[in-house]
């Protein structure tokens, strides 16, 4: 089969096409036909060692974490599964490999697709669906009534939060550029900010919770400061935290590392009576099925930019790099 390989670590080095035999299913896996992959900034970051200290992969790799095919095969344990359905998954790490014609996942993984969605958008979904997921529900225990403030509206894991939170009950406020802001307002954000020409810090105060992705200090800072006491603030950019070192069972000394670095966001969230979390989303195909019923429901619907052949994978990616994609961008492989 036909698959895109990171050959070492690089910021500057493409995937590699290559041919490599088809994967064989364990006795708790099925073999996926792969319609299409969707993409993440995590791809990029995987590919340029930037999770090296938390995911030690070894190279060579089949890189890719979010797929949308038909099941081939089945093992000898799967209980429910068959050949022909068609599924969906963010592959649990370690087993990652999407950017590829076929695919072994973990039945656990897995997610029957919705059915009134293609290949395609399905693709989109699963790592930014179960982000959500896990950072308003489980982390976040987001409720009717509440206030939620979600950065980069317009971006994959934002057009997903939106429709969530709102759906949840919750009043959105999110920020976005000019060209996105009817994008956000048809997801439901009630509050829209253009980054471009105000401060969200100075529009937004006593809110429950904080989607938070911004690369910014700064921005980290004001976010906790927004919030109500008792309110979370859920970053998905970090800086990691203790307790996710404990999570991943790290060793002491990336546990000590990181009570380093997180050290300034949690004692500011001390100080103001708020609480700061640290999420890396785990595969979860029991969760991935609540969204397939959000989906099938008009709940959720996926937003896409742009899809490329998989011929263009490093096109893809080069697109992903730029932080300018609506919604996502997918590879279309069969």
């Amino acid at each position: 089969m036909k698959a895109f390989q990171i050959k070492k670590y690089s910021k500057t080095e493409k995937l590699q096409l290559i041919e490599v035999p088809e994967p064989a299913a364990k006795a708790n896996e099925v073999l996926v036909q792969i319609h299409a992959a969707g993409l993440n900034l995590l791809d990029t970051m995987i590919k340029t060692g930037e999770f090296k200290p938390f995911l030690p992969y070894k190279t060579p790799l089949i890189n890719g974490h979010d797929m949308a095919g038909v099941v081939v095969k089945i093992g000898s344990a799967v209980k429910n599964f068959k050949v022909g359905d068609e599924v969906y998954s963010r592959v649990r790490d370690y087993a990652i490999g999407t950017f590829a014609e076929y695919i072994a996942v973990n039945e656990n993984d897995l997610a029957l697709k919705p059915r009134n969605i293609s290949m395609v958008e399905a693709a989109s979904i699963p790592l930014v669906a179960l982000t959500v997921w896990q950072a308003l529900i489980e982390k976040g225990k987001l409720k009717k009534g509440q206030k939620v403030f979600i950065q980069a509206g317009s971006g994959g894991v934002g057009t997903i939060a939106i429709q969530l939170a709102k759906h949840l009950g919750a009043t959105v406020a999110t920020t976005t550029s000019t060209g996105n802001i009817e994008l956000v307002k048809s997801l439901g954000a009630a509050i829209i900010i253009d980054y471009k020409k105000d401060d969200f810090a100075d529009k937004l105060k006593d809110y429950d919770l904080v989607l938070h992705s911004s690369r910014d200090k700064k921005v980290l800072e004001k976010s906790l400061k927004l919030l109500k006491p008792g309110g979370i603030l859920v970053s998905l950019t970090g800086p990691p935290t203790p307790e996710f070192a404990d999570e991943l069972s790290l060793p002491w000394y990336l546990k000590l590392l990181m009570k380093f670095l997180s050290a300034a966001p949690r004692k500011l969230a001390d100080k103001l009576k708020v609480t700061f979390y640290f999420l890396f989303m785990k595969a979860s195909g029991k969760q991935l099925s609540e969204i397939t019923s959000l989906i099938e429901a008009g709940v959720i619907r996926p937003v896409i930019d742009k899809v490329f052949p998989f011929e263009q994978t490093n096109e893809a990616m080069a697109y992903v790099e730029t932080g300018r994609v609506k919604g996502k961008a997918v590879i279309k492989i069969k």
